[in-house]
């Protein structure tokens, strides 16, 4: 029992007597004795502290030392990040990844040598078939045309941009870099549903204004939607699309709010919200609740902005709720200009654990649904699809584009080119990099005219990758590419084309009840135009469609 109590109580002793010890030594031998008595004294201190306190066991039976635990346990993620990460841990992002970006963005050399680190016979490893006749491409901006029959303001859009990313979440500094490098490199910024700050408005960058169910920026009193505040803003120059936020996929289904002490007077005027008061995003949209008024609310966006683009964001969920919504396109002839399906692995500041890894469909699958809908009801050629969710290379663009995709959008990638080191303090305010904070000294530290060429320059070298792998392919533009052009290994022994994998619809299948695919035979006949809700029990349809 003795020595039990000494092991524990062993470091306390220790610092104790050094305690005395240096007071002592300084009485009699001088000043210098000084660097022995605090820290011991202080350490002292701590130890008693430790012992009285009542909040943690461990410090009360280990005090001092007992401390050491929760000093690692701090400093774990970057001790993981530095010393011990492999290059291929995705968590969420692998070394590789992120310095991919990091080189691109710095027009450093990104290339390797000796060889790929990749598991070429691992399953889940994916790759693009070569031509014996590879092409020549001289232009790679590519760039495809949103606006359907519906809009008289089209706006070409990049095929690789800046995906939501909201004043708040992000620093001002950040906003300014990446506004100014989509400008410098003529692509698309995403506002995010934070509004429209006077950041996004200083380098005359094209915003995607995205509206949330908050409708910050073009809301009332009482936070409902405002005609007069839209449209102020939805005919500014700088604004080229606007797109309504069904849902995020890193939190579908689920609202928010910043707490009142975090709305300063830069928030609150981007959002049109008071200062200081808690600011609520709801769960849902107040402007609609049927498939149909949803249509109409799109019509009267595109109205109001003057015939600019409008279209909606979603991750998928249950799928009859999505049909509702191509059944309701059907009945009321409204189409929206675009959709972006925003995938389950989508990045946010700040969610719920079990959201974050549980809940929406990823973006592969969501993807290929969205596209396999819209041909089946022979809309695909009206409506551009948008992609995110965890796009950072060149071949992470084609392989989206091959699903199904006319363009995507990359939040985390951007963030990494000015800057972001992954150190997933987001939530916190302390972002060392000053990328996502709104504190004043630590956002001071990132340079926008740096990092905007760094925004410029990932967005360019990310495309150039993309066209060489096109070029290899025998392809010339991005819209030539079809799921049949990736391959996925399925097995040790075993590959498949994503077209089988994923496999596609005919033009106008479901109007010919002609549904090839069992999510479509079980679901499709669940949805109606008129309400999010089934038309019957959905109980024993739901597992067989997943299964399927």
């Amino acid at each position: 029992m003795t020595k039990l109590l000494f092991s524990r109580y062993a470091v306390l002793l220790a610092v104790f007597l050094a305690s005395v010890l240096g007071l002592y030594m300084f009485a009699n031998y001088g000043a210098g004795w000084l660097i022995l008595f605090v820290p011991a004294f202080l350490l002292s201190f701590l130890g008693v502290y430790d012992l009285l306190q009542t909040r943690h066991s461990i410090r009360r039976n280990y005090p001092v030392i007992g401390n050491l635990r929760f000093l690692l346990e701090s400093i774990r993620p970057e001790i993981r990040q530095y010393f011990l990460e492999n290059d291929n841990d995705n968590l969420p992002f692998s070394r590789a990844q992120r310095s991919i970006v990091y080189q691109r963005a710095k027009q450093q050399i990104d290339k390797r040598p000796f060889g790929t680190i990749e598991n070429v016979y691992a399953d889940g490893y994916e790759w693009v078939n070569h031509s014996m006749q590879p092409s020549h491409i001289e232009n790679t901006d590519f760039k495809v045309r949103v606006g359907g029959t519906q809009c008289t303001q089209p706006y070409d859009m990049s095929v690789f941009n800046i995906s939501a990313m909201s004043f708040g979440a992000l620093s001002a500094n950040a906003i300014r870099a990446l506004n100014s490098g989509a400008a410098k490199g003529g692509f698309a910024h995403d506002t995010g549903e934070g509004g429209i700050s006077t950041y996004h408005l200083e380098h005359g960058g094209d915003l995607v204004w995205n509206i949330g169910s908050g409708y910050f920026g073009c809301r009332d009193a009482k936070g409902h939607f405002s005609e007069a505040e839209f449209e102020k803003r939805a005919n500014l120059p700088n604004v080229k699309m606007i797109e309504l936020k069904l849902s995020q996929g890193a939190k579908p289904g689920q609202g928010g709010i910043l707490p009142g002490p975090k709305v300063t007077r830069e928030i609150a005027d981007a959002r049109g919200v008071p200062v200081g008061v808690d600011c609520n995003s709801p769960a849902a949209h107040s402007a609609f609740s049927t498939p149909v008024e949803l249509m109409h609310f799109i019509q009267r966006l595109r109205h109001l902005a003057n015939g600019k683009p409008v279209g909606f964001k979603l991750c998928i969920g249950h799928p009859w709720e999505w049909f509702a919504i191509a059944k309701a396109m059907l009945k009321t002839g409204i189409t929206p200009d675009f959709i972006v399906v925003d995938g389950a692995e989508g990045g946010t500041g700040a969610a719920p654990v079990e959201f974050s890894d549980h809940m929406g469909v990823p973006m592969k699958e969501g993807l290929r649904l969205v596209h396999n809908t819209l041909v089946g009801i022979g809309l695909r050629n009206q409506i551009r699809i948008g992609a995110a969710g965890k796009i950072i290379s060149g071949f992470d663009v084609l392989r989206t584009l091959a699903l199904g995709a006319d363009w995507c959008n990359s939040a985390r990638g951007f963030m990494f080119a000015i800057g972001c080191i992954q150190a997933q303090a987001c939530h916190t305010g302390r972002c060392p990099t000053g990328v996502a904070t709104q504190d004043p000294i630590r956002q001071k530290a990132l340079v926008v005219d740096d990092k905007s060429e760094r925004v410029k320059n990932f967005h360019h070298n990310t495309l150039l990758a993309l066209a060489e792998l096109m070029e290899a392919a025998g392809l010339t533009h991005p819209q030539q590419l079809r799921a049949y052009h990736v391959v996925k290994r399925i097995s040790s022994n075993e590959v498949k084309l994503l077209s089988a994998l994923y496999p596609e619809l005919e033009e106008g299948d479901l109007l010919k009840e002609k549904y090839r695919n069992k999510i479509f035979e079980l679901a499709w006949p669940l949805a109606q135009a008129e309400s999010f809700a089934p038309l019957y029990s959905v109980a024993s349809v739901v597992g067989q469609a997943y299964r399927d």
